[in-house]
């Protein structure tokens, strides 16, 4: 049996996030009812969206540096400091009744900029949490209450617009992330070794970056994921409300395949506080092939009751290979080193986003949607299988925490030549 893996940070980390789960789920809708309602069209309300992901990308890399340098909990306070101000500034501009199309661009920009100091960061806070062969339960617990806020706050989001208004729910996500970062404030970090002075923030990146391209196991599924979740998004945001229009009822069907594949991502976590596969990437890769069957299903398109079974199945395997690969860093990657790695993998994994969806309307009209929307599923498994050749891949196993390195006839992730590990997760 393993140890206890839990203790105070790991309950005040999971009371925060779905604290914050709760509130910026409903703020995602509330944004683009802000927009609307300001006399904004459609392209507006991409805008918006697309004002809060550039400094996403933008400023990743600088946080996961941060991240490295400083104490993390006080990189993940003072990015909700900015998410309170921001979205309390948001909500009150909405409710003055005088909102400008110029200024909500630039509140949601500070809350990117926010999300890409916080994002390293709270992954390298969550990984330190939780220790012992019990790890795996902890970080499925985790998920569990992260993506069931998720699931609520979009529900109870949706609600509040129609009943209050998105200025009011502006304003209670803000007060979510002055509550999670007053929980943030009171973690103990007593037990993380105080950083060493760096050479500078160029020369932390440039050692985050070695970290990840002496990794073939990093860097090929951080390449597989930058498309993966790109033709998803593209997939999910463009064509599914367009088939959904014309072929299953409306949105109504659509936003319950979307309710679905939120459910299904809450039953792969339940699954993983059970289940302890030995082959953590072999079995988180695995997962990712059923990602390739709602884009398949909107090709055909299937009827709205398959649809609603197909987005349940791969929510559920998605979240399976979330957990096993953040598994798989907590067991392979220097604490120390973490963020800045972790970085990388949240910029491969957004920074084709906005590329895909600005592209799925010409891409539809150059060769029609069904075959755009097989064009993504083949994308997916095609680079699924690409990764499966990689031997780190197929080959790590999960280790207890006091067994010594693996023999050679039990690979492991390789190390880059004249430095110890590090890694990084996050599809998301």
């Amino acid at each position: 049996m393993g140890t206890t893996p839990v203790g105070r940070n790991f309950h005040l980390l999971t009371a925060a996030a779905v604290v914050t789960g709760l509130g910026s789920a409903g703020a995602l809708i509330a944004s683009a009812f802000a927009v609307l309602e300001s006399g904004g069209s459609g392209t507006e309300v991409g805008l918006v969206a697309a004002a809060r992901t550039v400094p996403l990308v933008l400023f990743l890399l600088v946080g996961g540096a941060v991240a490295d340098r400083i104490p993390r909990h006080r990189v993940m306070v003072a990015a909700n400091a900015l998410n309170f101000l921001s979205q309390g500034a948001f909500g009150l501009l909405v409710l003055s009744g005088h909102a400008q199309l110029w200024q909500m661009m630039l509140l949601s920009a500070l809350g990117g900029t926010g999300q890409a100091f916080f994002g390293p960061a709270a992954e390298g806070m969550v990984l330190s949490s939780v220790r012992g062969e019990g790890a795996g339960r902890a970080f499925a617990v985790f998920r569990v209450a992260m993506n069931g806020a998720n699931i609520g706050g979009a529900a109870l989001g949706g609600a509040l617009v129609a009943a209050v208004g998105p200025g009011w729910v502006l304003l209670v996500d803000s007060l979510a992330f002055a509550v999670a970062g007053a929980l943030r404030a009171f973690l103990d970090v007593s037990h993380v070794p105080e950083r060493e002075p760096g050479e500078g923030m160029l020369a932390d990146l440039r050692e985050g970056w070695r970290e990840v391209v002496g990794r073939p196991w990093l860097w090929a599924v951080v390449l597989q994921f930058a498309v993966v979740n790109a033709v998803v998004a593209a997939a999910e945001a463009v064509y599914g409300p367009l088939v959904a229009e014309e072929h299953l009822g409306g949105a109504r069907p659509w936003g319950i395949a979307l309710g679905a594949f939120g459910a299904g991502t809450v039953c792969g976590a339940l699954l993983l506080t059970r289940w302890k596969p030995r082959r953590l990437l072999l079995t988180g890769a695995l997962s990712v092939f059923p990602l390739a069957l709602p884009s398949a299903a909107l090709a055909v398109p299937v009827s709205a009751p398959t649809l609603v079974a197909v987005m349940f199945v791969s929510g559920l395997a998605v979240e399976t290979f979330a957990v096993t690969w953040m598994l798989a860093l907590h067991q392979e990657i220097p604490e120390e080193k973490f963020s800045r790695v972790s970085s990388y993998d949240w910029l491969g994994s957004v920074a084709m986003v906005p590329l895909a969806t600005s592209l799925a309307g010409p891409v539809e009209s150059l060769v029609g949607r069904p075959t755009a929307l097989w064009g993504c599923s083949a994308l997916i498994v095609l680079l699924t299988a690409a990764v499966l050749c990689v031997p780190d891949v197929r080959n790590l196993r999960r280790r207890s925490p006091a067994a010594p390195a693996p023999v050679p006839d039990q690979p492991t992730l390789k190390a880059p030549s004249g430095g110890s590990g590090e890694g990084t997760s996050s599809p998301s």
